[in-house]
């Protein structure tokens, strides 16, 4: 799927985050690169549409055939690090409950998926109760796994530490060349080097 945003521009009050920005986010991976405040987040929301836009217009197209933006949510799977998940569950019931709305793109059962997210050992602990560092797995992986033509990943290796880096890679490397991925990111480690690069202070244009 691609995502097409012309003319794109958010602003909050007098400030605009980003102006004037024409892109196609065609399949590949997409890394959306600039420090901490910059404006990373607030695109994926406009992209995804939890935000409006101040102006510009975002499409979709798939096969070279606009999708309904209503339609659109079916495609989407998205990890962010301020996304909750619902901490009455264990992981386990978590991943059970995810996989009932979305289609799983590998495996066929909840120890299938426990293997792939390397949260076996976790699979009785209640959400609330894992670490940091697990909770971002356990989002990532739904995401990763989840049979979608977009994926948002915001930050996807924030409170990680070098071993769950290197699963993050190892899931990132399995996912098809026709997926459209699109990485928030201040870390260069967190794309990989055919990415294609767009930097948000490109388009902060003032009014």
């Amino acid at each position: 799927m691609t995502i097409i945003a012309t003319g794109l521009g958010k602003r909050f009050q007098r400030e605009w985050i980003f102006r004037k920005l024409d892109y196609s986010f065609e399949p590949g991976v997409h890394a959306i690169v600039g420090p901490n405040g910059s404006g990373k987040s607030t695109l994926l929301h406009v992209l995804w549409g939890q935000m409006p836009p101040s102006e510009g217009s975002v499409h979709f197209t798939e096969g070279g055939q606009p999708i309904p933006v209503d339609d659109v949510f079916q495609h989407l799977a998205i990890a962010a690090p301020y996304m909750d998940l619902p901490d009455q569950f264990t992981v386990a019931e978590m991943i059970q409950f995810h996989f009932r709305f979305k289609q799983a793109r590998e495996g066929a059962s909840v120890e299938d998926w426990l293997n792939l997210l390397e949260l076996g050992n976790a699979r009785s602990l209640f959400v609330r109760d894992l670490s940091s560092g697990m909770k971002q797995r356990l989002k990532l992986g739904l995401a990763m796994v989840s049979r979608a033509s977009l994926l948002f990943l915001d930050e996807p290796t924030t409170n990680f530490d070098a071993a769950a880096r290197a699963w993050y890679h190892r899931l990132l490397n399995r996912l098809p060349q026709d997926l459209t991925i699109l990485i928030a990111t201040n870390t260069a480690d967190d794309y990989p080097p055919t990415a294609k690069i767009l930097d948000i202070h490109s388009f902060k244009r003032g009014y």
